[in-house]
């Protein structure tokens, strides 16, 4: 009987050995990946300015005071930077440097610079005034190394030749001697500590001097220490002046203590987080705890040059490094970038059975986070979209089918039909019913899966779905291409689209906002509500595009991830935009300058952004996941102080000083006017309004520049205002002011102008009176000429027409005598003779008519010509008088008075056989008065009583016309003693 074959053990302990080694891998690889470091760069926004940029080289110092410039020192001068432009300046608050070989750099709480020359003293410079102090100072020409202001307001001079106070109040600088226990030679740093004592790094080691001592002791170790640092635990660090960092100590240090240094750079610094930075010849490293691996900025990841010579963080929180080629900033990034090893492939965000937050990719496996990177793998296989149902569940779509996770972590996977076999998943949604809709790419359309069976949803749009939601009345929502919408209910679809209003182009994403659903897309975003669309548009013109994650925090704020950057909508905000759809929103953008690297997907997979149990948000881009607390969001808490810097008029520069401009040349036309604010984190962002007050009233706000233009403008007294906000909307309110004056030329004065409305309306008068004169002159010539006219044709009418009808008269009188009275043909005769004589007679009052005309600009002249012609026909004199300046009448009166004045001559020269008529015309500013008065017989006592001659018309008219001018007429007539007619016109009627 054949025995059984042994087992070969040694093959069965190498499969073993293999499995454990593969297996102790995977845990090293899970924990290598759990356990990497946040990179220096996930944290910081790194910014490089190099020669190339304006920025100064090798710099030894920098400071900050309450006013926010960075002061630079560098051995070629001193320079101050606004975030934008770096300026470098002779001045400091307008006094002079001493030298521009600077060393020593520091600024005080009060708003003190203090700087220290290479060779030449002190400077200390107040907005109030400055001093130099030197050889008169207290201090010789060795060199400066270090200032520090102690806490008392004393100024301490780390010196070549040893340590100088300036006490406050003090005019001088002391040397502490050789009383004080220093050294004498070769100081170079001063550190007050935080409990207390004094520092001083020399060339023979550290010395302090504790609260209350008088003299300093030397601490340990005893070799060079120069650059002395404090540590958030009160340890304090020294540099040996090679590579080297010691721990000093007041105490010495026990037997058989390590003697070397424990650390290796040459500048340290502890932030604010209580984190060391170092500085190496190579570039800066972030030390985090023992046993993690270095964190550096170097030339690999683009440090402005070699050599780091300063470290400095400013009052928001920036650190700035000076390097031998130009300076570098770090800013602390809002965005926290996940740090994963290796790189991620169009990552997909699942929320967990819990809450939290899981994530997978095209190329690896479905992995819990935390906000440091991945914790454990939690399903394998590649990922393109996913749904979590309100039990935990969840619906992976993978390359192959769709895998189903249970809470207890079972998989169950429900291949994909043939034709959809290695078809990527677009989305998924359940309804209400427990069916799992799933669309996918190529144009296959949606399909459903239940109870394990797939069937193709027909009634679906062929359009490639690229997102799905559920609203609260259990409806799935799906979003295609071409701004179209499917909302499957049951047994129901129904379609919206641009006839609805709806034109976002693709549709990224859905999310289900109460009875509302918002709607992202490739060209913005859209709230569907009642039945009708409106669109989300943002302050100054943002549209939201490609916004392909949408979160709504149960406080109300609203949350965009688009293509842009990662925006917030505040409540308040937001509530005022439901109110009222037509006005823009208010909002608040993350975006690279945050440290978000790349933007959000803008097909697949969705939704890019999520929020977790724990209230962080997670967003995803092409290659990377991050997070944000909007409950713990890093923000600058410090308004920007907003500075005038410059005034260029008419092409030369001027420095304001004390808010004015000083000396501004006369008749300046043109005005540039140069501003800032000192916010220095993100100075992108810094938003600016100015105003000049006495031209304009509207603020005005430029778009990334920071000057304002103003051409042709007027002499006089202006007022230019400038405010200014950081990235965080914080505004200085005050701002800066600056007072300007432009004098005007001589031409531009008031006196001037005086001088010309007077010249101006003298030769206006002058002109007027001229013109007058011309047109009085022409009328009159017309005038003159008119009647020359009539008088010719009255005169040929009297000697042609009206003689040869006189002659005619005689010659017919003569025969009629021949003829008998008394009978029928001499009676014949005498009537037509009478009625000749009437035709006669009226002919001559037709002469009288032509010789007598109107004209409204010369009543006396009318009026006289008329009188002289009377004269002619009648043997009667005929004066005139004229009282008073003549006026222009009113036209009405001047018609009016001429035509009663004409009757009133008429009918003397004809009926009162008079041998003198006179007119008077007396221009008075009281009335204007016209008298007509002649000695002939007078008027009947029947014509006086009635007011009229019987059959006659004229003192009617008189009458009727002087009414009709609100004028008085009085008839003065006594038989055998002539008439008087007197009309008075009151003057607010007559001129």
């Amino acid at each position: 009987m054949a025995r059984p074959q042994r087992p070969n053990n040694g093959r069965l302990m190498l499969l073993r050995a293999l499995r454990a080694v593969c297996l102790l891998a995977v845990f090293a690889l899970e924990w290598a990946c759990a356990a990497t470091p946040r990179p220096l760069l996930t944290d910081y926004t790194h910014t490089a300015w190099t020669e190339l940029d304006g920025a100064p080289a090798g710099v030894t110092k920098f400071a900050q005071g309450p006013d926010g410039w960075l002061w630079i020192a560098t051995p070629a001068g001193l320079y101050r930077f606004d975030g934008v432009r770096f300026e470098r300046t002779d001045t400091v608050y307008g006094r002079a440097l001493a030298s521009s070989n600077i060393m020593a750099l520091t600024a005080t709480a009060d708003g003190a610079v203090l700087i220290g020359y290479r060779v030449g003293g002190v400077s200390v410079f107040r907005k109030d005034g400055a001093r130099t102090y030197a050889e008169d100072g207290g201090l010789q020409p060795v060199g400066v190394l270090h200032l520090e202001a102690a806490p008392d307001g004393a100024i301490w001079a780390a010196m070549r030749d040893g340590v100088a106070v300036l006490a406050p109040g003090a005019g001088r600088f002391r040397y502490l001697g050789p009383e004080s226990g220093l050294p004498s030679l070769g100081v170079f740093q001063i550190l007050f500590a935080r409990d207390g004592t004094t520092w001083v790094g020399t060339n023979t080691g550290a010395w302090f001097r504790k609260r209350g001592e008088t003299r300093f002791a030397r601490a340990w170790p005893h070799v060079t220490l120069v650059w002395l640092c404090e540590a958030p635990d009160g340890t304090i660090w020294g540099n040996d002046f090679k590579q080297g960092y010691y721990r000093v100590s007041t105490t010495a240090p026990a037997a058989g203590a390590p003697a070397g240094p424990e650390l290796e750079g040459y500048g340290m610094r502890f932030d604010r987080q209580g984190t060391m930075w170092m500085m190496h010849p190579d570039g800066l490293e972030r030390r985090l705890a023992a046993g993690v691996p270095e964190q550096r900025l170097s030339k690999d990841n683009g440090i402005s040059g070699p050599l780091p010579g300063a470290l400095f963080e400013d009052r928001e929180g920036n650190l700035w490094l000076g390097t031998s080629r130009g300076m570098d900033r770090l800013r602390p990034n809002r965005l926290r970038t996940v740090p994963v090893v290796p790189q991620l492939e169009s990552p997909a965000l699942v929320t967990g059975p819990s809450g939290e937050m899981w994530v997978g990719d095209y190329a690896g496996d479905l992995w819990r986070f935390d906000r440091e990177g991945r914790v454990s793998r939690e399903v394998p296989g590649k990922l393109t979209a996913s749904y979590t149902d309100p039990d935990g569940v969840l619906w992976l779509g993978g390359m192959e089918g769709v895998l189903r996770r249970g809470r207890d972590g079972a998989l169950t996977t429900f291949r994909f039909p043939d034709e959809l076999t290695s078809l990527r998943v677009h989305a998924m949604q359940q309804d209400r019913h427990g069916v799992l809709w799933v669309s996918f790419s190529a144009g296959k359309g949606v399909y459903r899966l239940a109870d394990g069976a797939w069937t193709r949803a027909e009634h679906i749009p062929v359009l490639l779905t690229t997102s799905m939601a559920r609203d609260a009345a259990g409806n799935v929502w799906m979003g295609h291409l071409r701004s179209q919408l499917s909302i499957v209910g049951d047994g129901a679809v129904r379609r919206l689209g641009v006839d609805q209003g709806l034109q976002l182009g693709t549709i990224l994403t859905l999310g289900a906002d109460g009875n509302a659903m918002w709607v992202g897309g490739e060209n913005g975003v859209a709230l569907h509500r009642e039945g009708r669309f409106a669109v989300l548009r943002g302050e100054r013109s943002e549209s939201f595009r490609g916004v392909s994650g949408i979160v709504r925090e149960p406080g109300g704020d609203l949350w965009l991830h688009g293509a842009d950057g990662l925006y917030r909508i505040a409540a308040a905000d937001l509530d005022g935009w439901l109110k009222d759809p037509r006005g823009a929103v208010a909002f608040e953008r993350f975006d690279a300058q945050d440290g978000m690297q790349g933007h959000a997907p803008q097909l697949r997979p969705v939704p890019s952004l999520k929020r977790a149990r724990d209230g962080v948000l997670w967003y995803a881009t092409a290659g990377t996941v991050g997070t944000i607390d909007p409950a713990n969001i890093l923000r600058n808490r410090l308004a920007p102080p907003v500075h005038i810097t410059g005034v260029t008029a008419d092409g030369v520069r001027y420095r304001p000083a004390d808010g004015r401009v000083p000396g501004l040349a006369q008749g300046t036309r043109n005005l540039r006017i140069d501003f800032t604010a000192l916010s220095l984190s993100i100075p992108e962002r810094v938003r600016l309004r100015y105003r000049l007050v006495g031209f304009e009233r509207a603020w005005q706000e430029p778009a990334g520049r920071r000057e304002a233009y103003y051409t042709n403008l007027a002499p006089g007294k202006y007022r230019f205002e400038v405010i200014g906000s950081n990235e965080d909307h914080l505004w200085n309110t005050a701002g800066a002011a600056l007072e300007i004056d432009i004098p005007p030329t001589f031409l531009q004065s008031g006196w001037f102008k005086v001088l010309a409305l007077a010249s101006g309306a003298l030769l206006l008068y002058a002109a007027y009176a001229l013109r007058i004169g011309y047109l009085t002159a022409r009328m009159q010539e017309r005038l003159q000429e008119r009647l020359a006219e009539r008088t010719r044709v009255a005169r040929a009418l009297h000697d042609t027409l009206l003689q040869s009808v006189q002659a005619l008269l005689m010659s017919f009188d003569a025969h009629s005598r021949k003829v008998e009275q008394g009978t029928q043909e001499r009676a014949r005769l005498e009537q037509t003779l009478n009625l000749a004589e009437q035709l006669l007679a009226e002919g001559r009052d037709q002469i009288m008519g032509l010789r007598a005309p109107s004209s409204e600009d010369a009543l006396e002249l009318t009026l006289g010509q008329f009188g002289q012609s009377l004269a002619g026909y009648w043997p009667h004199a005929f004066g005139m008088k004229v009282e008073g300046s003549p006026k222009p009448l009113r036209p009405d009166v001047h018609a009016e008075i001429h035509a009663i004045a004409r009757e009133a001559l008429f009918n003397a020269s004809r009926y009162a056989d008079a041998t003198r008529i006179d007119i008077e015309l007396v221009y008075g500013a009281a009335a204007f008065v016209v008298r007509i008065r002649d000695n002939g017989r007078g008027l009947d006592d029947v014509v006086a009583a009635a007011g009229q001659r019987s059959g006659h018309w004229g003192l009617v008219g008189m009458r009727e016309r002087a009414s009709c001018i609100g004028a008085l007429l009085a008839i003065d007539s006594q038989a055998g003693a002539g008439t008087d007619i007197t009309v008075t016109v009151p003057g607010k009627k007559a001129y």
